[in-house]
């Protein structure tokens, strides 16, 4: 039994793949005037559908909504009934029908039109009534549905919502949106904190900063390291420029061979080419730097390169960034 549900699973993936690839070659001319279309709205775009195309509607809208381009979901039953005062002349409409003829979608064609508003469709019938009202008609047919009984929407749904996807990235990639702009719009939980927290949210600053001059023995840089609990010491010169770095790894190696603790100089055992961050960059770019260099501590400068702070893990496990 149990080789019966691996091999239906196979053949749907399969069957679901296939699909997907059918897509490639669909990405023409109406394509691109879907992009240009939906790039001079001054509105939004209003996706609609019913049933299964629904969901996947309410998904594209969604997905739109937070790559960049201003989208909301109308229940085209709903539309009929009060909520086509929702969309505006300022809109485009983009309207998903797997057969391009579904009642509820149709009946509120002539008011779209009446309005002067663009539409867009997403069928799987270049055919049908939906798709040739439509200024372009994004074309979502699939051969084959992964359902044995051709029945529940399976193949055509994912279709349509890689179509849907395909069109949030071009969007996304034509308006130039950033990594920032996302961050906007996921303000809440870990997304939004790696996206929008920078260095100097979380890093320590003022007395708080492990700091000893050049001249410094090394005894008293340890006694500064156990102070501030960061696990290093920055090393600095008069002018208050980052001269090196002292860390509970170089104090290890340091032992290992016969150094006078109380005459030392700091100097002589630092780290000289330390790496350093901005205080402007993300928290989350600190982190990618010590995961890489698999350290645990980071100075912090500002772009003149002088010492404006230090973060180490325990601050990004803190502000919630690991």
């Amino acid at each position: 039994m149990s080789k019966e549900f691996t091999d239906s699973a196979v053949r749907a993936i399969t069957i679901e793949r296939d699909a997907i690839e059918g897509l490639l070659a669909r990405v023409d001319n109406h394509f691109v005037r879907a992009c240009e279309t939906i790039m001079q709205c001054r509105g939004r775009v209003v996706v609609t559908g019913m049933g299964k195309s629904g969901h996947i509607g309410n998904k594209i809208a969604a997905t739109l909504a937070s790559t960049g381009t201003p989208s909301f979901f109308v229940h085209p039953g709903e539309a009929s009934h009060g909520d086509m005062g929702m969309i505006t002349s300022q809109d485009v409409v983009l309207a998903i029908s797997n057969s391009g003829n579904t009642s509820e979608v149709l009946t509120i064609l002539p008011l779209i039109k009446r309005m002067g508003v663009p539409l867009i469709s997403m069928t799987g019938n270049p055919d049908s009534v939906l798709a040739r009202e439509a200024i372009a008609n994004l074309d979502v047919s699939v051969t084959l549905e992964a359902c044995p009984l051709g029945l529940a929407p399976t193949s055509s749904t994912t279709a349509t919502l890689v179509m849907g996807d395909a069109l949030a990235v071009a969007l996304l990639e034509a308006r130039g949106f950033s990594a920032e702009d996302f961050a906007f719009s996921h303000p809440g939980g870990s997304l939004g904190r790696r996206l929008l927290l920078r260095v100097s949210d979380i890093m320590h600053t003022g007395d708080r900063i492990p700091r000893v001059s050049v001249d410094t023995t090394l005894g008293a840089a340890l006694l500064e390291m156990s102070l501030k609990g960061l696990g290093m010491t920055t090393v600095v010169d008069e002018d208050g420029q980052l001269q090196g770095i002292f860390t509970d790894g170089d104090l290890r190696r340091t032992l290992d061979r016969p150094v006078d603790i109380h005459a030392t100089p700091i100097r002589d055992v630092m780290t000289r080419r330390s790496r350093t961050i901005y205080d402007d960059q993300l928290a989350a770019e600190a982190l990618n730097v010590m995961e890489e260099l698999k350290i645990n501590a980071l100075p912090v400068t500002n772009r003149d390169g002088e010492l404006t702070g230090a973060i180490n893990m325990h601050d990004l496990l803190r502000a919630g960034v690991i």
